[in-house]
């Protein structure tokens, strides 16, 4: 599947805001967390942080969030509900961080990730992000343990510009 990422607009944050996960990934909506759902509706922090997702037949299937942090970038992101655990993730998380790549140069790039998420930690594991350390984060009305992630990009991959999209 091909995907491609444009700038955030209104109709899709909004339409974002409103999916729904199931079972423990509800912890994902964003309807969980009101200071976060106003952070991403706000389209005052859109420009050059947050990225819809588009699937070939232009329908709207994920978001990317990219926060600068010196020479690296923070990434956030989500698919919509009913393609997770497709075998999606991987094509998923690479075609972002190729963006993150070609747009932004990037030295490493970072993510946080609840623990009780394997999927999404095999997934990262997968693209090449590995677990840096564990910390508690006080979230969604309780306190739950996430893992800090952190992909070094290559030399190789720095030099030439372009992140390895066939990964």
């Amino acid at each position: 599947m091909r995907f491609q990422l444009i700038r955030m607009e209104k109709n899709y944050a909004y339409t974002i805001a409103n999916w729904h996960y199931e079972d423990i990934y509800a912890f994902y909506d964003l309807s969980q967390d009101v200071e976060d759902q106003q952070e991403f509706l706000d389209s005052n922090n859109w420009e050059g942080h947050y990225y819809a997702v588009l699937n070939h037949a232009q329908e709207l299937i994920g978001y990317f969030s990219f926060e600068f942090q010196g020479e690296a970038i923070i990434v956030g992101l989500g698919l919509k509900p009913s393609y997770t655990g497709q075998g999606l993730g991987t094509a998923f998380v690479t075609a972002g961080l190729g963006f993150a790549m070609q747009h932004f140069h990037p030295k490493k790039f970072c993510l946080e990730v609840a623990t009780f998420n394997q999927r999404a930690i095999r997934v990262y594991e997968k693209v090449g992000f590995k677990v840096d350390h564990l910390f508690m984060n006080r979230t969604n009305g309780g306190d739950y343990e996430f893992a800090y992630m952190v992909y070094e990009i290559s030399e190789k991959e720095w030099t030439i510009g372009v992140y390895n999209y066939a990964r």
